[in-house]
């Protein structure tokens, strides 16, 4: 039954209002993306996912794999052929090989064991950057119990991550803590960065799906329920009772993944997630636009003869802005896992993004000729209207 249901993860039920398993394109949904990523391979290409049993097709056809040349560290968690290719190859081997080298050994998406035991299908871990992330923080995994567990297997890609140095090691950066801060404190003390934005020339973060972050600091995480207890709520089939493996979005299933707690209607419940869910976007919406008024004014400033030293200021509050803004668009819940925090990361991107502008304005006005001053008009002379 599980693995009936696991297979419905083949199934397209549809846009939802900000998701769903329609894997339209967010460029066109959201044209701001191709000047916000512009040189960076998401400018490119950049779908709606679609369900788990997709994994690995959807990668191999996307054109940020066709078009841009990338490291086999993007199959970590994209194929049930990981864990194998990581114990022949080694960790290191594995990560740096290119990806179109690999993709011949790469035959399925996600599978059971990515997240069970073969022999008696208790959860396990399967996936190394998870542990190693984990370990940073002090966490051994190992002693987790069964419901940790529930969150767990999720966690081991529903993640920021990037390619750390020569090797290309998938690393999840997490030493300071998962909150965007913490992360941006984290990639400014290693010097990364993924892109120098083609327009502004800011030394560019690329975020990706953070979930398990922005999860862990909403009142769902604080209350102790898993992911798998609002995607994979348990159902019944006469007698049996199970886990549903069709993991999708719980807007689609409201009756088993919202109301087993909350004793409201599916009406009002609905209501509740459109409410933050159309208030995130519409942040969204309100930060992009600050950002492209940012990177419009850098761009003049650089037209006017503006040095990047002259602009340093106004690129790291580029790159500051669009990293909080990055955090909440390419996390998959449109601010449903933790409201208040989506609200307060889109809000100081909004700021920040503000003032990149008036940094670079600054610039700007200090490169731009003052205008010649009008010949004064005698009062007198002026006609009476």
């Amino acid at each position: 039954m599980e693995y009936d249901r696991f297979k419905m993860t083949e199934t397209n039920y549809g846009r939802t209002a900000f998701g769903g398993s329609e894997p339209y394109s967010k460029l066109e949904a959201v044209p701001a993306m191709k000047r916000l990523w512009a040189g960076y391979a998401f400018s490119i290409d950049h779908n709606e996912e679609r369900g788990h049993a997709f994994a690995l097709t959807d990668q191999l056809e996307t054109e940020r794999i066709v078009v841009k040349e990338q490291p086999g560290a993007c199959a970590n968690c994209h194929a049930g052929e990981t864990p194998q290719l990581i114990k022949e190859m080694g960790w290191e081997t594995f990560n740096h090989t290119p990806y179109n080298e690999l993709k011949e050994q790469l035959h399925t998406g996600s599978t059971c064991a990515d997240c069970h035991d073969p022999d008696t299908m208790a959860l396990r871990i399967t996936r190394p950057a998870f542990v190693n992330a984990m370990n940073a923080r002090g966490i051994d995994v190992t002693k987790a119990t069964r419901q940790e567990m529930r969150t767990y297997v999720c966690a081991q890609c529903h993640v920021e991550y990037y390619f750390q140095g020569e090797d290309k090691l998938l690393t999840f950066p997490w030493e300071k803590g998962l909150s965007i801060d913490n992360i941006e404190e984290y990639y400014k003390e290693v010097g990364f960065k993924d892109w120098d934005h083609k327009e502004t020339g800011a030394p560019m973060i690329k975020i990706q799906h953070p979930e398990f972050e922005l999860y862990s600091s909403g009142l769902h995480a604080a209350s102790g329920v898993a992911c798998a207890d609002c995607h994979m709520p348990y159902i019944r089939e006469g007698s049996v009772k199970v886990s549903d493996h069709w993991i999708r979005s719980p807007a689609t299933n409201i009756s088993a993944a919202c109301q087993t707690c909350h004793n409201f209607t599916e009406e009002e419940l609905k209501a509740r997630i459109d409410v933050i869910q159309t208030r995130t976007a519409e942040l969204l919406r309100q930060s992009e636009e600050a950002l492209l008024d940012a990177i419009d004014t850098i761009n003049a400033a650089k037209a006017a003869g503006a040095t990047p030293e002259e602009l340093a200021e106004a690129l790291e509050l580029h790159r500051s802005a669009q990293l909080r803004w990055d955090f909440i668009s390419s996390e998959n819940s449109t601010g449903f896992h933790s409201p208040q925090e989506a609200a307060r990361v889109l809000a100081d991107s909004i700021d920040i993004a503000r003032q990149a502008q008036i940094a670079a304005q600054a610039v700007l006005t200090a490169k731009t000729p003052p205008q010649a001053t009008a010949p004064q008009t005698s009062i007198a002379t002026v006609a009476k209207p």
